[in-house]
């Protein structure tokens, strides 16, 4: 059961709540059989992906998978092999290229100016993205208190520790309240408390009308913001969808853990592991089982049975992003995670 997450009301209650931000239409970007190689080897394949305005999307999969160049390619800083890209990020029409007035980047390294204070900064960005200076200092307060940041507002950047450098280029990224915007690994560095706050800047882009795509290797952190996902390998797609979907499809269904008054009785787990809503039963302790659910299948299908053995207290957890990347990999033909 190690690996898997409990399940978390909260967040699935606050993706609930940004999905009905998503707008109907034709989509902000599409994606249309973009490869890439570099000296003969293949680092993106023949991708394609579409995003729809105002939702979360996700690249996902470990490093060398090809999402990097993936943004990169997107952005106009690479150029593709074949394919193309089609932008429709305002009024004016679709285009092949991004507007940088209306696209917000946050690229995989550091690129702010080190021995300057950040508030200033962050000021001197939002004019370049045509923000008067009132408005780029107004925003850049605005971001930075709520990323943590206010009282660093006048220090240099490279008196701040990694994270909070992060933290930086996270508001430089989105200052100038971009249609859409594209964030190369936004986790990288931060702690834990850094990594809640790069959630609630997601979710709060996206309560603010902002398309997003990210680009992340944790799966864990990004399941839990992400409306839909892409799972790639080797330049390759693995597997799309809603999280959910790509959860229930390749990640199983959901498994309990149960906690039982005394020993088990071996009928009751027999009669348990016969019913069709269940997938595996295995004992974990003299007294606890772990139960997997079928994909689709739900507690009450298997209530009736749990009575029979006089539980003490049952944990639901929720299959994972994870499980399901390193499930679709085998189904593949792949060993793992390479």
């Amino acid at each position: 059961m190690s690996g898997r997450r409990p399940a978390a009301g909260r967040d699935r209650g606050s993706r609930a709540k940004l999905r009905s931000g998503v707008r109907d239409g034709p989509p902000i970007l599409e994606v249309r059989e973009v490869s890439k190689a570099f000296a003969g080897l293949s680092a993106v394949e023949r991708l394609s992906f579409e995003i729809r305005r105002g939702e979360v999307f996700a690249l996902l999969g470990p490093n060398g998978a090809g999402k990097t160049t993936t943004v990169r390619m997107l952005l106009d800083v690479l150029r593709p092999d074949s394919g193309s890209f089609l932008y429709r990020l305002g009024s004016g029409g679709a285009s092949p290229h991004a507007d940088p007035a209306r696209v917000g980047y946050l690229p995989e390294e550091r690129g702010l100016y080190r021995e300057v204070p950040v508030l200033t900064t962050l000021v001197h960005l939002g004019v370049l993205r045509r923000l008067s200076r009132a408005e780029a200092r107004e925003r850049a307060l605005s971001w930075l208190e709520r990323l943590g940041l206010a009282d660093r507002a006048k220090d240099r950047l490279d008196t701040l520790s990694k994270g909070n450098q992060q933290r930086v280029q996270l508001a430089a990224a989105v200052l100038h309240a971009p249609a859409l915007a594209v964030l190369d690994e936004p986790f990288s560095g931060l702690d834990p408390l850094g990594q809640e706050a790069a959630l609630d800047l997601l979710r709060s882009l996206r309560e603010g009308g902002t398309t997003v795509l990210l680009s992340a290797h944790q799966m864990a952190l990004v399941e839990r913001v992400a409306d839909r996902v892409l799972l790639m390998r080797e330049g390759r797609e693995l597997v799309s969808g809603a999280v959910g979907e790509v959860r229930a499809r390749y990640a199983g269904g959901s498994r309990l853990g149960i906690r039982t008054e005394g020993p088990l009785d071996a009928a009751a787990v027999e009669r348990l592991a016969a019913l069709d809503a269940v997938e595996s039963v295995e004992r974990t302790g003299e007294s606890a089982l772990a139960v997997a659910l079928r994909p689709g299948a739900s507690f009450g299908e298997v209530l009736s049975r749990l009575s029979e053995l006089r539980v003490v207290s049952i944990a639901t957890e929720e299959p994972t992003l994870h499980e399901a990347y390193v499930r679709a990999v085998r189904g593949a033909g792949g060993g793992g995670e390479s």
